[in-house]
C-alpha cells in the first residue's frame, strides 16, 4: 500500500487568506470573530460571526468567473489554487486520470439561493438566474476545481455536515493508499453565515449570544461557554503518494497515517452524551495508523463551544486514552475562527500539520473558568512549544457523522 503525504496547503479563514497569515495569527491567539458586517442583525439573538475579510473574488478570478460561483465555491477555488501552487505540482507532468478532487460543503450556496428567491418574488420567474442550480449545489466546489485543472480522476463532494473536511481528507487518503490515484485535492469550504441560517441556529439555541464581546464568544471547554460561533472559509490540502512525491523531489509537509469514521446513530443534531461515536472514530483511526494511544502527542479537538459537545468529546478522549489523556495537549482552533462548518476539518488539518512541523501548539483562547468535566490540558490562552511527532484531528457533525484523521511528521 502507498504511503500518503501532504505536499501543499491552502487556507481562506477569518484570520487570514493564506496559510502563512492564518497560522501566524492562530499561534498568536488572535480571534477573527466580529459583529456581523454583511446585514442588519439587530433583531437576531446572535449578532456575531467569523467572517473572511479582504476577499475580492473579481480580483482573483475575473468578473465573469466570479459571478458563476457562490461564495463557498470562491473560497474553495482560492484555497485550492494556493495549495496547488504550494505543492509545486506541474499539471503537464501529472497523469490527470489519476488526479482527484475530494472537496465538500455542508450547506452549499445558500446565499445565492436566498438572493435568487428574492428575485423570483420581487421581479418574477423570468429574472431568475439560469446558473442558480449549479451555483447552489454543494458538489460545485469540487466540480469547479476539477474543471480548472482538468482533473479526470475521482471527484467527490462528501456531505457529512461539520466533519466534511476530515471525511474528504480521509477518503482521499484511502484512494491514494490503495493505488487508485496519485494526487488528490481534498478539504472543505463553507459560506453560510446568512440571515436564514443565523435565525435557525439561533432559534435552536445553538449559538453564543455574547454579542458585546465577539472575540470572547467562542470558548471551547470553558465553563462560561454558551454556544458556537458561525464562521466561514476553506481549508484545502494536496495529498500525494510518497512514490509520486519522491519522483518529483517534492517538499513533504507531513504524512497521513490513519482515518476513522463512525456514526453516533443517536440524534439529528445532538452529540451522543458519552461520546460513543467520537470514541469509535478515534479508535478506528489509531488502528489504521498502527499506533497506540500513548504515541499521540497532540489532539486538535472538534470543540465547538457547546456544553454537550465539548463534554462528550472530553469523555471520549478520556475513555480512549486513559490516564494518558491528561498528558496530551488538546487544542481548539474554533476558539479563534469560530465554527466554519464544512471548512473546519480542512483548516484544522492545516494547523495540525504546521504544529508538527514547527513544534508549536496554538492555544485554546478564552479559557477563564474551569469546567469540572472538561479537565484536560487545553493549552489555555497561550501557544506552547512542544516536541511533536503524531497528531490527531477530530471532526464531528450533525446527524452523528464522525471523522478522525491521524497525521505524523514525515520520516523517510
Amino acid at each position: 500500500m502507498e504511503r500518503v503525504m501532504i505536499t501543499g496547503m491552502g487556507a481562506i479563514s477569518p484570520i487570514g487568506n493564506d496559510v502563512e497569515t492564518y497560522w501566524s495569527r492562530l499561534v498568536q491567539g488572535e480571534s477573527g470573530v466580529t459583529s456581523i458586517p454583511t446585514f442588519d442583525a439587530s433583531r437576531y439573538k446572535t449578532r456575531i460571526g467569523g467572517f473572511v475579510q479582504d476577499f475580492d473574488p473579481e480580483a482573483r478570478f475575473g468578473r465573469k468567473e466570479a459571478r458563476r460561483m457562490d461564495r463557498f465555491s470562491q473560497f474553495a477555488m482560492a484555497a485550492a489554487e494556493e495549495a496547488w501552487e504550494d505543492s509545486g505540482l506541474i499539471l503537464e507532468q501529472v497523469d490527470r486520470e489519476r488526479l482527484g478532487v475530494y472537496v465538500g460543503s455542508g450547506i452549499g450556496g445558500i446565499q445565492t439561493l436566498l438572493e435568487q428567491e428574492a428575485v423570483l418574488r420581487n421581479r418574477g420567474p423570468e429574472r431568475v438566474s439560469p446558473t442558480l442550480i449549479p451555483m447552489i449545489i454543494s458538489n460545485m466546489a469540487a466540480a469547479m476545481i476539477s474543471i480548472k485543472l482538468g482533473a479526470l480522476g475521482p471527484s467527490l463532494s462528501p456531505v457529512t455536515a461539520c466533519s466534511i473536511g476530515n471525511t474528504a481528507i480521509g477518503e482521499a487518503f484511502r484512494l491514494i493508499r490503495y493505488g487508485i490515484a496519485d494526487v488528490v485535492i481534498a478539504g472543505g469550504a463553507e459560506a453560510a453565515v446568512t440571515e436564514l441560517s443565523l435565525a435557525s441556529f439561533g432559534n435552536a439555541t445553538a449559538l453564543s449570544t455574547r454579542n458585546h464581546e465577539p472575540t470572547k464568544a467562542s470558548r471551547p471547554f470553558d465553563a462560561g461557554r454558551d454556544g458556537f460561533v458561525m464562521g466561514e472559509g476553506s481549508g484545502i490540502v494536496i495529498l500525494e503518494s510518497l512514490s509520486h512525491a519522491l519522483r518529483r523531489d517534492a517538499r513533504i509537509y507531513a504524512e497521513v497515517i490513519g482515518y476513522g469514521a463512525s456514526s453516533d446513530a443517536y440524534h439529528m443534531v445532538a452529540t451522543h452524551p458519552e461520546g460513543n461515536g467520537a470514541h469509535q472514530a478515534m479508535k478506528s483511526a489509531l488502528l489504521e495508523a498502527g499506533i497506540t494511544p500513548g504515541e499521540v502527542d497532540v489532539i486538535s479537538a472538534h470543540a465547538t463551544s457547546t456544553e454537550v459537545g465539548d463534554r462528550s468529546e472530553t469523555l471520549a478522549i478520556k475513555r480512549l486514552f486513559g490516564e494518558h489523556a491528561y498528558r496530551i495537549p488538546v487544542t481548539a482552533n474554533k476558539s479563534m475562527i469560530g465554527h466554519t462548518l464544512g471548512a473546519a476539518g480542512g483548516l484544522e488539518a492545516i494547523a495540525l500539520v504546521q504544529s508538527l512541523r514547527e513544534g508549536i501548539i496554538p492555544p485554546t483562547i478564552n479559557q477563564e473558568q474551569a469546567d469540572p468535566i472538561c479537565d484536560l490540558d487545553y493549552v489555555p490562552n497561550l501557544a506552547r512549544k512542544a516536541d511533536l511527532e503524531v497528531g490527531m484531528s477530530n471532526s464531528f457533525g450533525f446527524g452523528g457523522h464522525n471523522a478522525v484523521i491521524v497525521i505524523r511528521k514525515y520520516k523517510e
